[in-house]
């Protein structure tokens, strides 16, 4: 056999070996970037957003009505929509997106860095009627890097650590519910990470578990460039792993790239510019299977452990 490198083929891992595959079993979560435009530049996002990157564009509400439509004729019994960026509340229908989402009698999970975009009055005009309307089914889960400022700031930039705790101090005093998404590339050990929010939350009075890790998520960082095994099939059992447990098995993320006439459907949130995981434009068509076919399946996935939905 030719030698392969690794994460080059689909089917076979570059020892040969018949690359692990997960099935669509159980539809929970549906994503949609709505755009990769934000206010800020982090140094590590995985996604590239900032001010000037907008390779993948605003999503519109009559796009989103069409897969909320598509999930009924699919039967998936999806029970949140979410939605990522980019900076979600830089679209500027994200209100009416949500809106529609709610409607259809969806749970909503929005990501945000609860700054600027957030904070402007009709946002926060919107994001108050929802609540009301809608109360317990909308989430915003921020993204707060680190407990400490100057660790959070040295990622996204002087001052920001401020910004968001200006955010979310107004969505605790609104009575609108907060997740938290933050970092290890500190080092950090997951008991030492959650006291250090446990107490931030406390001081601040944030309605938060610290030490649930659906409601403070901690991500691994994602690096291309890390030494990581491909996943072969024999995994599962050598790992204890069961592949129902990965995000391919329970969501799947709509983009709309640059210049497409349709939006898009991927097999994960965090491969946005992977031609190889782009499924199709419908849903039906995103109900094949997905070959952990890159770096970030290993680390992030299989032996991390982490997940973007709750």
């Amino acid at each position: 056999m030719a030698h392969l490198d690794k994460f080059s083929d689909p089917n076979v891992t570059a020892k040969g070996e018949a690359r692990a595959r997960v099935a669509l079993t159980h539809p929970e979560t549906l994503w949609f970037n709505t755009g990769t435009l934000c206010n800020i530049e982090c140094v590590n996002c995985y996604i590239d957003s900032s001010p000037t990157n907008d390779a993948l564009v605003y999503i519109t509400a009559d796009e989103v009505k069409d897969y909320l439509q598509q999930l009924l004729s699919r039967n998936w019994p999806v029970r949140e929509i979410a939605f990522t960026g980019g900076e979600p509340f830089m679209n500027p229908e994200m209100i009416d997106i949500a809106e529609c989402s709610l409607v259809a009698g969806y749970e909503v999970l929005i990501l945000t860095n609860a700054m600027l975009p957030m904070m402007r009055k009709r946002v926060k005009q919107g994001l108050l009627g929802l609540n009301a309307a809608y109360p317990g089914k909308l989430t915003l889960r921020i993204s707060l890097d680190h407990f400490d400022r100057a660790n959070h700031d040295t990622e996204r930039g002087k001052g920001a650590f401020d910004k968001t705790l200006q955010g979310m101090n107004w969505l605790r005093d609104v009575g609108i519910r907060m997740h938290v998404a933050g970092r290890t590339v500190w080092g950090d050990s997951e008991a030492s990470s959650r006291a250090g929010y446990s107490a931030l939350f406390t001081q601040n009075g944030y309605d938060i578990d610290a030490f649930n890790p659906g409601v403070t998520v901690l991500f691994p960082e994602l690096d291309e460039r890390a030494k990581v095994p491909e996943i072969t099939t024999a995994c599962w059992g050598i790992l204890d792993k069961d592949p129902n447990s990965l995000m391919c098995a329970s969501s799947r993320m709509v983009v709309k790239r640059k210049g497409a006439a349709r939006p898009a459907v991927l097999a994960c949130t965090l491969l946005a510019y992977a031609p190889e995981f782009e499924l199709g434009t419908t849903l039906q068509e995103a109900e094949q299977d997905v070959a952990l076919n890159h770096p970030h399946c290993a680390k992030f996935c299989v032996l991390g452990g982490a997940s973007c939905s709750a």
